[in-house]
C-alpha cells in the first residue's frame, strides 16, 4: 500500500498512470506504454531537453542559498528574463522576483497590491483558477476548485474565503460553438467601473475555464481597471514564457499590465518556479519600503538556472515561431473534429493550448461531489488507447489540449487523432441523453 496521500482534482475513483520515465514529448509508463504527452502545461521543453539536463546538472553543484542572499545566478536569471522575454516592453517593464510556483506568485502578487492600495477587496473574471494558495484561492471560482474537501457521497467542505471577491463577466472567443450574436467587450463590461471600484486589484487569466482573450476584452478591462484605481494583474502562469506563441498573451492588446504573474513552463519542465514581474510604476511605490515576503527556497540556484537554460532554448530553437505554426495546425483539426462529433459543444484557444467542451451539465452545478467518473475522464482514459494523454482539469465536460511546445507536426496529428477517438465515448453518451428527448418531441413514450 502506497503511503503516499493522493489527491487531486478529477472526481471518480480511476488510478492514475504510472509513470517511470520520458523523453521529448513522450510519457513511458509502467506498463511499458508509450504516450504522448498531450496535457502538460509545466513542461513547455517536454522532458529531458539535454540543455537543461545539463543545466540542472551543472546548478546541482552550486552552494544552497536563500532568498535573504545574493546569488549571481538569480541576478543572471532576472536579467536574462527582462532582456529576453521582455524584449520591446523595456518602457514599462520594471523588476522581477522569483518565486516557487505560480499559485504563490499569484498570491504574493495579490498581497502585495492590497498592501499597496490598502483596499481589501479584489476582482477576476468568471470561471477563472489563479491557485490554490492564499489569496489565489480566494481568486479562484470555478465551484469545484475551491481548495477544501470534495466529499464523494455528496457535498464540500470549504476553507474560508480570505477576501471579497467581484467577478467581472468573460468573453467567449470561440472558433466553434460561439454565441450568434456574441456582444463586443465595451458592451459587458459596461458595468465593470463600478464593480472595480474599491478592489486592490484586478486579476486576469487567459485560458482557464476555456476562457481566451482576444484585445478589445483586455484593453477594455485594463482602462476600467486604471480608472478604479485597481492594479492590473496579467495571470499569466499558463500562457507565459511561450504557450500563446509570443512571450506573453498580453501582447495581443495595447494596453500593459501593473504585475505580470509567470509559472508552469518558466523553468522549462526541469525545475519549480515562478516569478513576479512589476512594472517601473510599481517599482517607484516600493521605494523606501521593504517587501515584507519571504520564502527560504525562492530562487534557488538550480531554478534559476532552469530559468535562464528555457530563456536560451526557446531563443535558439525559434520555439515561438514553431508554436504559431502549430496553432494553424490545431485550429483547422479541432475545427473538422468538433463538426465530425456531436458531444462537443465548443472549441476556443490559442497557441499550443486548447480546450474542447462537451454538452452535458452546467459547470456552474458541478463539484466533483462523486465517485463517478465525469465524461471528460472517460473521453480521456479511451484517448490512451490511441497512445495519448488528454487533459481534464478535474471539470465534467471540458478536455484541453497543451502538448510541449517541442512537438512536431506529426506528434500533433497523433494527439488530435487520440482525441478523435476518445471522442466516441462522448458521442455514445450524447446520443443516449439525446434520444428520449427526440422521442417526447415526435410522440415517442420511454419504456
Amino acid at each position: 500500500m502506497s503511503r503516499l496521500l493522493r489527491t487531486g482534482l478529477n472526481a471518480g475513483d480511476s488510478a492514475p498512470l504510472t509513470v517511470v520515465g520520458g523523453e521529448g514529448v513522450y510519457f513511458h509508463l509502467e506498463d511499458g506504454r508509450r504516450l504522448i504527452d498531450g496535457s502538460n502545461t509545466g513542461g513547455g521543453l517536454g522532458h529531458r531537453h539535454p540543455a537543461m539536463v545539463e543545466a540542472i546538472r551543472r546548478a546541482a553543484d552550486t552552494p544552497v542559498v536563500n532568498e535573504g542572499w545574493t546569488w549571481i545566478g538569480r541576478e543572471q536569471a532576472a536579467d536574462d528574463l527582462i532582456r529576453v522575454a521582455f524584449e520591446g516592453e523595456e518602457d514599462w517593464v520594471g523588476a522581477v522576483r522569483f518565486c516557487i510556483s505560480g499559485s504563490e506568485a499569484n498570491d504574493m502578487a495579490l498581497s502585495l497590491c492590497q498592501a499597496l492600495t490598502q483596499r481589501t477587496a479584489l476582482a477576476t473574471r468568471e470561471r477563472a483558477y489563479h491557485g490554490l494558495v492564499g489569496l489565489s484561492r480566494s481568486m479562484t471560482v470555478q465551484p469545484q476548485w475551491h481548495g477544501g474537501l470534495a466529499v464523494h457521497a455528496g457535498g464540500s467542505q470549504l476553507p474560508a474565503v480570505m477576501a471579497p471577491v467581484r467577478i467581472l463577466p468573460a468573453p467567449d472567443g470561440a472558433i466553434y460553438g460561439a454565441p450568434p450574436n456574441n456582444p463586443p467587450a465595451k458592451q459587458y463590461l459596461a458595468d465593470a467601473a463600478s464593480t472595480l471600484s474599491d478592489t486592490a486589484a484586478t486579476i486576469i487569466d487567459y485560458t482557464q475555464g476555456g476562457i481566451y482573450y482576444d484585445a478589445e476584452y483586455q484593453d477594455q478591462l485594463a482602462l476600467h481597471a486604471r480608472e478604479a484605481g485597481s492594479v492590473w494583474i496579467a495571470d499569466e502562469v499558463v500562457t507565459g514564457a511561450g504557450r500563446a506563441g509570443r512571450w506573453f498573451a498580453f501582447q495581443g492588446g495595447e494596453s500593459r499590465p501593473d504585475i505580470v504573474t509567470l509559472g508552469k513552463s518558466l523553468g522549462g519542465g526541469a525545475a519549480a518556479v515562478a516569478a513576479v514581474v512589476v512594472s517601473k510604476a510599481i517599482v517607484e511605490q516600493l521605494k523606501g519600503k521593504s517587501w515584507q515576503n519571504y520564502g527560504t527556497l525562492r530562487g534557488h540556484p538550480i531554478s534559476m538556472a532552469a530559468v535562464s537554460a528555457y530563456l536560451g532554448v526557446v531563443t535558439s530553437e525559434d520555439i515561438l515561431s514553431r508554436v504559431r505554426q502549430l496553432e494553424g495546425l490545431f485550429a483547422k483539426r479541432l475545427l473538422e473534429i468538433a463538426r465530425r462529433h456531436p458531444s462537443v459543444s465548443r472549441v476556443a484557444g490559442q497557441g499550443l493550448h486548447w480546450t474542447i467542451e462537451l454538452h452535458g451539465p452546467d459547470w456552474r452545478t458541478w463539484h466533483a461531489d462523486t465517485f463517478e467518473d465525469p465524461v471528460a475522464s472517460r473521453v480521456a482514459l479511451r484517448g490512451l488507447e490511441a497512445g495519448a494523454v488528454i487533459g481534464t482539469s478535474g471539470e465534467q465536460t471540458s478536455l484541453f489540449l497543451a502538448p510541449p511546445l517541442v512537438i512536431s507536426a506529426d506528434e500533433s496529428h497523433q494527439l488530435l487523432d487520440a482525441l478523435d477517438h476518445g471522442l466516441q465515448v462522448a458521442d455514445e453518451e450524447h446520443e443516449r441523453h439525446a434520444a428520449p428527448s427526440r422521442g417526447r418531441q415526435e410522440g415517442w413514450t420511454e419504456s
